[in-house]
């Protein structure tokens, strides 16, 4: 990569399905939450979920989880303003079991995540000169997990649940973006690598209130949708349709050389 682009290059990473698999961890805590609020009556399967995040607004899993129970209970005639489901029961036991009961020493789904890259990788970033952090939805918690003990990144540049509003608001890339540039005054081209037609969202949106910034959007298969060809291939195309100029089975395909021919 030739010197004045990669200064001036800017990778921020979303974490679940980029970083982590979360197909046994987040989506499975979401499907036994589902399940629990409908006694029985509901467990969204991971077509399912996919389905309601390809509306582009579902990115938050608790939420998610809480506009799932009430579908569910609309077909059978309880209506939003019926449901006597308070929100943080339904964030209490979702935490329960993807952090687990122990607060001292989690023992949730959390702890048996895949790994998605190495840290070599992001060495290799490093060396091309290319600047890198993380905008998540998840919380700093659980973002710092991964982040610090798993990928022994420390401190990593991040901004987390608790930090920005939810995506597709593009308030927390632009805060990531602020820590990476360190006052760098140069318009810098913008990486943002997500899974989700949330996070493609969230480009669209970043380029539309701040134009100083070369803004792309890139996306990256999660396992789960890898396991079918025709899932893949339609799930690709989500997120190409929802702005992302490419397409990724696995993030660490981004590598320095194909960051330089997106950056142009």
């Amino acid at each position: 990569m030739s010197e004045q682009s990669s200064a001036h290059t800017i990778i921020v990473f979303d974490i679940d399905g980029v970083i982590r698999d979360v197909s046994g961890s987040y989506r499975r805590a979401l499907a036994d939450t589902v399940e629990h609020f409908t006694n029985n009556g509901y467990r969204p399967t991971p077509t399912d979920i996919d389905k309601l995040k390809s509306e582009g607004i579902w990115n938050n899993d608790w939420e998610a989880s809480q506009e799932l129970i009430h579908r569910f209970l609309e077909t059978q005639g309880e209506s939003r303003n019926q449901s006597r489901i308070d929100y943080e029961t339904i964030v209490a036991f979702f935490q329960s079991r993807y952090r687990g009961t122990n607060p001292n020493h989690w023992d949730g789904y959390i702890c048996d995540e895949p790994l998605l890259l190495q840290p070599k990788y992001l060495e290799d970033l490093t060396n091309a000169g290319i600047a890198w952090g993380f905008f998540s939805g998840a919380t700093r918690a659980s973002a710092t997990y991964v982040l610090e003990k798993r990928l022994n990144i420390k401190p990593p540049i991040l901004i987390a649940m608790e930090d920005a509003p939810g995506k597709p608001d593009p308030t927390g890339l632009f805060a990531a973006v602020r820590h990476l540039e360190k006052g760098d005054t140069n318009p810098a081209t913008v990486i943002y690598v997500g899974d989700t037609v949330a996070d493609m969202y969230t480009v669209e949106k970043a380029r539309s209130q701040q134009n100083q910034h070369n803004w792309i959007g890139v996306g990256v298969l999660p396992p789960h949708v890898q396991k079918l060809p025709s899932r893949r291939e339609a799930y690709a195309e989500l997120l190409i349709d929802a702005g992302a100029e490419m397409v990724f089975c696995n993030v660490q395909d981004l590598t320095p050389a194909r960051v330089k021919v997106l950056v142009g």
